[in-house]
């Protein structure tokens, strides 16, 4: 096949935008308290998997404003909100549901994991004796199980 000059030209851009396009759905707006570790934890667990975030420490009273600005209730709160993409990701939400979460594109307020469970990603090693659920926030409040952890592989 002969590419044309426009389109030998054209095609690193295409590149360069599909990849920046890739890139910026993997880049997350982390709001938190100062000093929070398990926060911090989160943020490696996300990074390790090749997520960036951007991390912005609030009073407490800011960050719950946040919460509420999101749509989020306070029975769904958990100690940091992160936004990517359009979605709102609440607590110690594992990576491989905001994978999901992108890849299906559910109309919904994004996912949260209220409170925070012992063995969720940041509050130690995953276990098995302390099952949690990530929740699916809809747009109208409701909730559905997006997934029950920890699972396995």
């Amino acid at each position: 096949m002969i590419l044309s000059r426009r389109t030998t030209l054209l095609l690193p851009l295409l590149l360069f935008m599909n990849r920046t396009a890739e890139a910026g759905a993997r880049r997350l707006e982390v709001m938190s308290t100062n000093g929070c570790g398990c926060c911090v934890a989160w943020v490696k667990h996300l990074e390790a998997e090749g997520y960036t975030a951007t991390v912005t420490n609030l009073p407490m009273a800011d960050l719950v404003l946040k919460k509420m600005a999101a749509g989020l209730r306070p029975e769904l709160y958990s100690c940091h909100t992160a936004m990517i993409d359009g979605y709102v990701i609440e607590g110690h939400v594992p990576v491989r549901d905001i994978n999901q979460l992108l890849r299906d594109r559910p109309d919904a307020i994004g996912l949260t994991v209220p409170g925070m469970p012992t063995g969720s990603p940041g509050m130690g090693e995953p276990d098995p004796s302390n099952p949690y659920e990530v929740l699916l926030v809809r747009r109208d409040g409701t909730t559905d199980v997006f997934s029950r952890q920890p699972q396995a592989g």
